[in-house]
């Protein structure tokens, strides 16, 4: 018998908002792997650490985090045979994922390696993009709306064509290229429709009008929420926090 596979999503930082199931099946794998930087934490395991016990075994999946492009594939494939062998073994592991594991989340290149040699489980997770709205005080979308999650490294003329077509947007990933972005933003008329959310649901969140942001750069965690639709939402920070 050989062990099952899961993609646990852990929501976008909070520990509480981990779902009961996740919760469940973290308490109980012997085996728990999860992405990290080549320096520094994982975020991924910081959320997870209140569930953590210390007769699990943990296997980091180190990822390099770097602008150019570095051998992702390589990374993966040994990962996906350091848990084929655990999982051989007859032991349940567990991927920890931010957020949600098939929400550009890296889980699903190891679902790729292995879903179809080992019987698999996905625990669906909050998204960075309902957080932020929740944090927000704003709605994503309602009705006909059509919501656009755009990549913040698009180019600009590709986003905005994005953002014309819709009625609601998210930018995500918007970090390095947060100043880029903002421009494209007013450029468009539409910063007064412009909400920013940053390191949602931890200590560290900030929600504000993205008029209000006075810095040029922002985190890797941070988020803009645009609505344009037929509602007549603003991009108020109820329950902001600076």
């Amino acid at each position: 018998m050989t062990g099952t596979l899961y993609g646990l999503g852990l929501g976008p930082g909070d520990p509480e908002l981990i779902t009961l199931k996740a919760h469940r099946i973290l308490s109980g794998v012997p085996v728990i792997a999860y992405p990290a930087p080549d320096t520094g934490p994982s975020f991924a395991r910081q959320i997870a650490a209140p569930y953590i016990g210390a007769h699990q075994l943990e296997v980091p999946v180190i990822v390099p985090m770097r602008v150019e492009r570095f051998p992702a594939q390589e990374v993966y494939d040994g990962a996906a045979e350091t848990l084929a062998r655990h999982l051989d073994a007859g032991s349940d592991v567990a991927v920890l994922c931010e957020g949600d594991p098939f929400f550009y989340g890296s889980f699903m290149y190891l679902f790729e390696r292995l879903s179809g040699r080992y019987e698999t489980e996905i625990v669906p997770g909050v998204s960075s993009m309902m957080a932020a709205a929740a944090a927000l005080g704003r709605p994503l979308a309602a009705r006909n709306d059509v919501l656009s999650i755009v990549p913040g490294p698009l180019d600009d003329d590709i986003m905005r064509a994005r953002i014309e077509a819709a009625g609601a947007v998210a930018i995500i990933k918007v970090g390095r290229h947060f100043a880029r972005i903002r421009a494209l933003i007013k450029a468009m008329g539409l910063t007064s429709c412009a909400g920013y959310v940053e390191r949602v649901s931890l200590a560290e969140q900030r929600v504000l009008p993205l008029a209000d942001v006075v810095e040029d750069s922002a985190p890797y965690f941070s988020i803009i929420l645009i609505y344009k639709g037929g509602e007549g939402w603003k991009a108020r920070t109820a329950a902001a926090t600076e």
